[in-house]
């Protein structure tokens, strides 16, 4: 066999970003699923900080490294408070979660929304 050497392949994914994001289905694909790739990025970002494993992460939320793998996944999963909180927990961290006011609705728009919930 001839002696392969490994060469990583260059990948800028803020430009690769930039030039999807000019798409209009990419955007909306990638705006429709903004929080799951915000969470999972902490997610990675807490576990790689301590130098820990899937593996090592699942020892200590008690769990299978299957089960984190599809925890720091973007995908249809929707994790439990629980999971994520020992997730948290197993990385060093705690969860914390807020409900972040959209700038786009007005008082008057809440409160035809209210109107509208009422019946």
């Amino acid at each position: 066999m001839a002696d392969v050497k490994y060469e990583p392949v260059p990948h800028d994914h803020e430009a690769f970003l930039k030039k999807a994001l000019k798409r209009k289905e990419f955007r909306k694909a990638y705006e429709d699923l903004k929080e799951e790739y915000t969470l999972t990025r902490e997610m990675l970002s807490a576990r790689s900080r301590l130098g820990l494993t899937q593996e090592a992460v699942a020892g200590l939320m008690g769990t299978t490294k299957s089960a984190v793998s599809r925890l720091e996944a973007v995908r249809k999963h929707a994790p439990s408070l629980t999971t994520l909180k020992k997730y948290a927990q197993a990385v060093g961290c705690r969860l914390e979660i807020k409900l972040v006011p959209n700038s786009r609705l007005t008082k008057c728009s809440t409160r035809t929304a209210k109107k509208q919930a009422a019946g």
